[in-house]
């Protein structure tokens, strides 16, 4: 593993570890809003961990508001009983990027836990057929993951399946309007290319499942090349 690989992957394990330290604390609670939640996990980011820096806004939200996709704004919500709640963080550690995301749920509801477990077992079911791939675009990996969802009973929730990583800032099209560095339908370059100085690009997949019947939505993100 090259110096970079390590940099991200100890900058995951890291927000990992923060994650963690939230969940063990029972920060993720009913009875709190969800702009709390989010200044407390950036207090033991900063008290514990060293973090300062995010290179991407701070994502916490419960109930409906786990429908909208990154770039929703929806209200502040308050954090109710029996609730599904997503996190979203994208920290700098040590000058390099990390992107997780993971869904909770207070209480037993089951459809609630399905989604949950159902996005985490598809996101290990889309690493699986990335490593068995030769050659990839963006658009037919995106597109692969659309039919996940499809098959797991969902719709997917967001415009896009992953993005780079790497030191922040990391690397950036010549064309801002150019695709080529997310998990995106649009994107019909091959996402296995080296980068310029002839390395192996490190990708986040991220994957939204939604389920608008019951107003739910679940999230699982983290590296899938390093």
């Amino acid at each position: 593993m090259n110096e970079t690989k390590q940099k991200l992957a100890l900058a995951e394990q890291k927000t990992k570890e923060l994650f963690k330290t939230v969940e063990e604390r029972g920060l993720i609670a009913a009875g709190k809003m969800e702009s709390i939640l989010c200044n407390e996990v950036v207090q033991i980011a900063k008290d514990v961990f060293g973090i300062e820096n995010y290179w991407h806004k701070k994502i916490i939200r419960a109930g409906i508001n786990t429908l909208q996709p990154f770039n929703g704004n929806p209200s502040d919500r308050m954090i109710q009983n029996n609730d599904i709640v997503i996190l979203d963080f994208g920290p700098i550690f040590e000058g390099f990027e990390a992107d997780l995301g993971r869904t909770y749920v207070i209480g037993n509801d089951f459809l609630k836990r399905k989604i949950k477990e159902d996005v985490e077992r598809a996101w290990y079911e889309a690493k699986d057929w990335f490593d068995k791939q030769s050659s990839l675009t963006g658009a037919q990996f995106f597109n692969y993951v659309l039919g996940l969802a499809k098959r797991y009973g969902y719709e997917f929730g967001n415009e896009i399946a992953g993005h780079l990583v790497g030191p922040f800032p990391h690397e950036q099209p010549d064309d801002p309007n150019d695709l080529c560095f997310d998990i995106h339908p649009g994107n019909h370059s091959s996402i296995l290319l080296l980068d310029k100085n002839g390395n192996e690009r490190n990708w986040i997949l991220e994957i939204q499942f939604v389920d608008r019947i019951n107003n739910i939505g679940g999230f699982f993100e983290q590296l899938l090349v390093c």
